[in-house]
């Protein structure tokens, strides 16, 4: 009997745009929509069985190992370091970082700035580039509140329209890199489960490389 392939999916937004792509594939994803809060569902007519974890957790199995496929957003994978090799793009989830706060914010002022994010991996090294040195404030919630209540003087957080920023009354100084959702694979795994991985992988990348329909 072949071996289950554990594949960790995102909870949340990414699992609703990455469920659509799945069927299109020609997975059976019905246990999953109908999931009753389940966690964990074996896909009934392929050897896979589909994992909804948050997406910092995503990365934490597949770098233990409980997991062989994660599919995660890259923001997660750049701020754990993850060593997951990716193997697919899914195009989907895109959205950007950037470095966002009030209007009377001087991003070229002089003195030690502070920064709220929930990325402080990221945001420090995006400073260290242009070679500041700035006090990074970890930020678990909102993070647009930091500089409206003078917490931080700006934030570098991700966003897919900005909407959330205008409607703070912040706007965007300068833009980071792009995020998107993509498929990850434990190294390990890929030796002992190549072709099932490999099967998972080309029928996502043969639904993703059709035109769509508007």
């Amino acid at each position: 009997m072949t071996d289950r392939i554990k594949i960790a999916l995102t909870k949340g937004r990414v699992e609703k745009q990455t469920l659509p792509l799945l069927e299109q594939a020609g997975f059976n994803m019905a246990p999953v929509r109908d999931n009753k809060r389940k966690l964990i569902f074996d896909l009934p007519d392929d050897p896979y069985t589909v994992i909804l974890a948050k997406g910092p957790d995503v990365s934490t199995y597949l770098s233990q190992g409980a997991v062989d496929i994660g599919i995660v957003g890259s923001d997660i994978l750049t701020e754990q370091q993850n060593q997951a090799y990716e193997l697919l793009d899914l195009g989907i989830g895109k959205c950007q970082f950037v470095l966002a706060s009030t209007k009377d914010f001087d991003p070229k002022a002089s003195r030690r700035k502070v920064i709220g994010t929930k990325y402080p991996l990221i945001t420090q090294r995006y400073f260290a580039e242009k070679g500041e040195d700035v006090e990074v404030v970890k930020i678990e919630g909102s993070v647009e509140l930091a500089p409206l209540i003078g917490m931080a003087d700006a934030i570098v957080d991700i966003t897919e329209t900005g909407t959330t920023l205008r409607e703070n009354h912040l706007q965007i100084y300068d833009r980071l890199q792009e995020v998107s959702t993509r498929v990850v694979v434990n190294p390990m795994s890929l030796k002992q489960h190549r072709q099932e991985i490999f099967d998972f992988v080309d029928r996502l990348n043969e639904v993703i490389k059709k035109p769509q329909a508007n």
